[in-house]
């Protein structure tokens, strides 16, 4: 069963990605909106259309985000170094390099 937050759009649920905080009515985390803010520097409204999500969704995300920072900022970390490790180890490649 979900558990709402403190912010009524934003719920936690060990079965919807793994318990991450998330958008009620989406599969986005508030990781995934705060990863956005950050590395392509886009505003709320930016956030909005680049996820086609209305906007006090975005407003609810950034609300908690900045109530929760270090611990997102720390598990948006986590998942960077994880994806770079895949990415060396070319996990889900399907073709040989090219060039050695």
């Amino acid at each position: 069963m979900d558990t709402l937050l403190s912010i009524n759009l934003i719920a936690t649920n060990p079965q919807v990605r793994n318990g991450r905080p998330y958008i009620l009515g989406t599969t986005l985390t508030v990781a995934d909106i705060a990863t956005v803010k950050i590395f392509q520097l886009l505003d709320a409204d930016g956030i909005a259309d680049y996820f086609e999500i209305p906007l006090q969704q975005v407003h609810a995300a950034l609300s908690y985000y900045y109530d929760h920072k270090a611990e997102i900022d720390q598990d948006i970390k986590e998942r960077r170094e994880l994806a770079d490790e895949m990415r060396e180890k070319r996990v889900g490649s399907r073709h040989k390099p090219l060039f050695r």
